[in-house]
Parts: structure tokens; sequence; C-alpha cells
């Protein structure tokens, strides 16, 4: 049974920092998609970043690019997502997805196409 997990979520101030993690199980960790998402009220669901497990090239979206960091520790099946120099902008629940990779690229699965989801875990920036 697949399981995602985010954890570290907060509230900070404006240009602060905070890293959330993603603890994931239940799937071989190297094959798969995965990304994070967030959602603010009244807004659509955004990709954050996109990736695959099992290494290569991360997309970003544009309005986190060099602020935002992913990484992730195959043997503890655990990923984070560093976040720096935080705007109000960036306030939104933030979640962890994964979907089989299945031959896809990863940088183009649209957030419909992730099959599990965490429970989210909230992020407040403060002006």
């Amino acid at each position: 049974q697949v399981q995602l997990e985010e954890s570290g979520g907060g509230s900070v101030q404006a240009g602060g920092s905070l890293r959330i993690s993603c603890a994931a199980s239940g799937f071989h960790f190297s094959s798969y998609c995965m990304g994070w998402f967030r959602q603010a009220p009244g807004k659509e669901r955004e990709g954050v970043v996109k990736f695959f497990t099992g290494g290569g090239i991360e997309n970003y979206a544009d309005s986190v690019k060099g602020r935002f960091t992913i990484s992730r520790d195959k043997d503890k099946k655990m990923v984070y997502l560093q976040m720096n120099s935080l705007k109000p902008a960036d306030t939104a629940m933030y979640y962890c997805a994964a979907a089989p990779l299945n031959g896809r690229l990863c940088r183009l699965l649209e957030s419909m196409e992730y099959t599990y989801w965490g429970p989210g875990t909230q992020v407040t920036v403060s002006s």
C-alpha cells in the first residue's frame, strides 16, 4: 500500500526558510515520478517541482526557481523540499505526490495523473 506523508510545515516570515518532508512507503522508491504541489485557498493546484526518483533533471515551476530545492534520501524513502526566500505568495497547502513511471516523462505529468497523494502540510508566510 503506497503511503505518502508530509511534515514540517509551519509559519514563517517573508524572507525566511522552511524545509518540508515527505515520507514514502509501499513502492519501489527509485522508479516513480514524484512531485511537490501546492494549493492556496481559492486557487488551482500548482506543480512546484516534478522529478524522477531514480535521478535526472528536476523541473521547478518558474515561481520557485532559484529559491526551492529538493533532495532525497533513497535509503529512508524521504523527499525534502527546502524553501528559501519565502514570500507571502508561497502560502499554501503543500502536497507530496507519486505515480508509477510507466514509460512516461515525469516533467510532463499533470497533477491529475499522479496516483498517490499525501494529506498535505500547511505553509504560511507572513509579510
